[in-house]
């Protein structure tokens, strides 16, 4: 465990969350809950996470969001909790609630064009099987293949996606393991302003995440909330904290879940 922002007490904010009634849990999926794996349908949490979000959850004292770039409807098989939380997919151009009712947002005429572009261009060139569309997203992942390779499709894909984006009014981001081309009016961050604007004043919050898609959220954190790196290696960020997975990961979520009255009673010591 690092502590990246001058003065801040990890013993006084888990005593505040244990006195507060107004608490929320934002954690990213990919890297942060679940190690990446180049079969992406097997990407599952890192073993005892799925426990003591199963204990958060139970409590009934706290509200769990994730927040992840993947499609809602592809992460919910991988989850494996007794029930599924609130998930904002796509970069929160998608919304599950709670109670099973579902949202997307309104991807407008031009982006759906640029994107079915992207993704016709893709297939022309034998990347089919590398991309994944999303609503509003169409991401290529290169993870597991060779430095050679990833320069030689990196450089085709920006040469050829980057016009597309330009003239749809889409963004090009590169991320972990790939580059995503999507409607940049939603992102994680505009979630996590949404998701805090609905808590009021007077809630204790964190975010989890790896990825450089999670610095939107950080910044939106800011004193808002406590705003966590889940990596194994460091790398710059705006985050507070940094937490290598996965047992400095649990050894926060376990006293999470006691601050929250879990059946983890015992307060876990950071490795």
């Amino acid at each position: 465990m690092k502590v990246l922002r001058l003065g801040l007490d990890l013993d006084l904010f888990f005593e505040t969350l244990a006195n507060t009634k107004q608490r929320v849990l934002l954690l990213d999926y990919d890297g942060t809950l679940a190690p990446f794996r180049i079969e992406r349908d097997q990407a599952v949490p890192y073993p005892g996470v799925g426990e003591v979000l199963n204990s958060i959850l139970k409590t009934g004292s706290c509200r769990v969001v994730l927040v992840t770039g993947r499609q809602v409807k592809d992460l919910i098989p991988l989850l494996g909790l007794s029930r599924i939380p609130e998930i904002w997919g796509a970069h929160g151009l998608e919304r599950l609630f709670p109670d099973n009712r579902y949202e997307v947002a309104d991807i407008g005429e031009s982006p759906m064009r640029g994107l079915s572009e992207a993704h016709v261009w893709s297939e022309s060139e034998g990347l089919q099987d590398l991309c994944e569309q999303k609503p509003g997203c169409l991401a290529l992942h290169w993870r597991g293949l060779g430095e050679a390779k990833v320069k030689e499709i990196r450089d085709k894909i920006m040469a050829n996606w980057l016009p597309i984006a330009q003239d749809t009014g889409l963004a090009l981001h590169e991320f972990d393991g790939g580059l995503e081309l999507r409607v940049p009016a939603k992102n994680k961050g505009s979630a996590v302003e949404t998701i805090l604007s609905e808590m009021g004043e007077g809630s204790v919050a964190a975010y989890l995440g790896d990825d450089l898609t999670d610095e939107d959220a950080f910044s939106v954190m800011d004193e808002k909330g406590l705003s966590i790196l889940v990596r194994k290696e460091f790398r710059p960020t705006n985050a507070d904290l940094w937490l290598r997975p996965p047992e400095e990961l649990l050894g926060f979520l376990k006293n999470w879940n006691h601050a929250c009255g879990g059946n983890h009673c015992k307060h876990e010591e950071y490795v």
